[in-house]
């Protein structure tokens, strides 16, 4: 891979690298003290034992009384975790298998500390209280992103006893999840508040920062005011601070970035529909939150097994990160050949086959890497029994058939038709009715006789909630025919060139019918790549302002896309797809606010 490739991964892995060393500058047994968002940061490219055999004698969290003795009257605050951008929907208390130990021991005086926290108002206090009565020897500080000067000085002028020797900032404020998928695990953003919008902001920052990149053009979506000023600030912010200009994006063969702000709100489909590859699956229906999957409660799992951990960092589980967008078929034979491949080794080192020391010794020196890959086995197998179980219960196949009907084609009474029916069936699940009666308004909510009040009494009558019947409503209000942009259902597109993109469908034939969905994404992408991305519906930002022409501008060799409100892992799925058929050519790092599916979609939904 090419170290100077964008990469979510490697960027927050080369500050990691960093950190644990004080950055050269603090040898010897340390403390890590971090807050809830880094600790997510951390964990997402490192484990515990990788971090504690690097020096570290423990990792503790600044933020939390059960760890600090000098928290007192934050103590019962709940502030923490929504300035640091946790979620406290998804367990990102730092707890679990794979977060950083959070401990704290009694007799550490003597050790230095190396501190990495969000530049946050909260942080800074905890920081000055801290420094009043200094637990550490001395304290190396890292924020994961700019310090204001307020906040600067504020510190400066809180260490009476001088123990700071260094204070450095490292753009590592985001989730790197997949290398070209990157997140702020920022929710409740489809209704953005202006805290949520400035961590946004700062998000959307620290992901150029990370990969040293500045922007050569940056475009917006016209239909989102939120990025349309996303785009402006971020652009007004480039050019008010050198900190961006490593990297200058001169419209010349290098360096050439696209940075283009969209919103979840052109594209409401996606976020609702039923899953088939690994990663995107997993999260559907199990839920992926922090790389943790929970288990607890699945029949026959055992207790182990009731947390897992499904990373793309390289190193930690290579059949996730080989298989992780791999459909539900070709998942299956995958798992059963991992199985074979384990059963025949293991059966190589059974104890009756030691006749030796030499055999003895063999064993003893693998046993620990049979271990492990007994457990990565076990987790897949029994990930892919629920998955599987899931299915069948909820009868997803069915379900997604007619799923990918709505999202792809138009008969409105031969799916209305259909819709009656499952919303009357007692074999199609309540959350399951609803998706189907959302995607239907959705598709059919322009229509002369479209039927939407007969579907909501459908629904009604076949026991979904008024409550959720309600977000009929809310999904046109916030992205419906009239506030959304062209092309959701290839209205911006010519007659021919739909017949030709059916045409070509045909020909090359889809992989199956749960398919055949493309995210609007991608043809966003794919117009971007060409030059023909439409100057009326993504404008450019300048130093002269918005709406400048757009026509002659260079072909992007990279391109960053942050998406307002939120992406989906079958979004990041087509990414991956599109970066390996154009490796060399093009890239495209996926980033946004959070990583949805159908349930956190909805429930942002309801807050509208």
């Amino acid at each position: 891979m090419n170290s100077d490739q964008l990469d979510g991964i490697t960027a927050i892995r080369t500050y990691v690298d960093r950190l644990v060393t004080g950055d050269g500058r603090c040898n010897g047994m340390k403390v890590l003290l971090l807050d809830g968002a880094t600790t997510q940061i951390l964990s997402c490219v490192s484990t515990q034992s990788e971090i504690l055999s690097r020096e570290v004698y423990l990792v503790s969290r600044l933020d939390d009384p059960r760890c600090n003795p000098n928290l007192n009257e934050y103590s019962n605050s709940s502030d923490f975790n929504n300035e640091n951008g946790g979620d406290s929907n998804n367990n990102n208390n730092g707890g679990g298998i794979h977060s950083l130990a959070l401990q704290e021991e009694t007799h550490v005086g003597h050790m230095k500390a190396v501190v990495f926290l969000r530049p946050t108002d909260n942080n800074i206090g905890l920081l000055v209280g801290e420094l009043s009565r200094p637990r550490f020897s001395e304290y190396h500080i890292y924020f994961s992103g700019i310090v204001s000067p307020n906040l600067f000085q504020l510190l400066c002028e809180n260490d009476p006893q001088e123990r700071v020797r260094q204070v450095q900032e490292f753009y590592a404020d985001f989730l790197p999840i997949n290398p070209d998928l990157v997140s702020l695990n920022c929710r409740n953003t489809l209704k953005m508040t202006s805290a949520l919008y400035q961590r946004n902001l700062m998000g959307l920052q620290s992901m150029l920062l990370a990969n040293k990149r500045q922007p050569g053009t940056i475009r917006y979506q016209k239909s989102s005011r939120v990025a349309k000023q996303l785009a402006k600030d971020i652009s007004d912010n480039i050019q008010s601070d050198d900190i961006f200009h490593f990297r200058r994006g001169t419209g010349g063969t290098n360096n050439n970035l696209l940075l283009l702000v969209v919103d979840r709100m052109d594209d409401p489909v996606t976020p609702l529909l039923s899953q088939w590859t690994y990663q995107a699956m997993v999260h559907e229906l199990l839920g992926l939150n922090n790389n943790r999957v929970i288990l607890r409660g699945v029949p026959n799992v055992s207790k182990d097994l009731e947390e897992v951990v499904l990373s793309s960092a390289p190193g930690h589980d290579t059949f996730f990160q080989s298989h992780r967008n791999s459909n539900f078929g070709e998942l299956g034979e995958a798992i059963q050949k991992l199985l074979q491949e384990y059963q025949a080794r293991s059966q190589q080192h059974q104890v009756s086959n030691l006749k030796s020391i030499e055999d003895m010794q063999s064993f003893m020196e693998k046993y620990p890497e049979l271990r492990s890959e007994s457990h990565t086995v076990s987790k897949h197998v029994a990930i892919m029994g629920e998955l599987a179980r899931l299915v069948e219960v909820c009868s997803l196949m069915d379900v997604s058939a007619f799923e990918q009907d709505l999202a792809c084609a138009d008969d409105q009474g031969g799916h209305l038709k259909e819709l009656m029916s499952k919303l009357d069936s007692s074999s199609i699940k309540i959350p399951d009715k609803l998706r189907l009666g959302m995607l239907y308004a959705l598709r059919y909510e322009t229509a002369m006789q479209n039927a939407i009040p007969a579907v909501k009494e459908a629904m009604r009558r076949g026991g979904v909630p008024p409550n959720n019947i309600a977000l009929i409503d809310a999904v046109l209000k916030y992205a419906g025919a009239k506030v959304r942009g062209p092309g959701l259902y290839g209205s911006n597109q010519s007659s021919l060139s739909k017949m030709t993109k059916s045409f070509m469908t045909s020909v090359q034939g889809v992989s199956n019918v749960y398919s055949q969905h493309s995210p609007l994404l991608m043809d966003t992408i794919e117009s971007a790549v060409k030059g023909k991305l439409r100057g009326e519906d993504y404008p450019m930002v300048s130093k002269l302002g918005s709406g400048i022409a757009v026509d002659n501008l260079p072909l992007p060799q990279e391109i960053l896309i942050f998406m307002v409100g939120g992406m989906t892992y079958e979004e990041a799925t087509k990414v991956s797809e599109f970066n390996e058929a154009n490796a060399g050519r093009v890239r495209v790092i996926l980033g946004g606010s959070t990583v949805h599916n159908s349930t956190s979609f909805l429930e942002e939904l309801k807050l509208i």
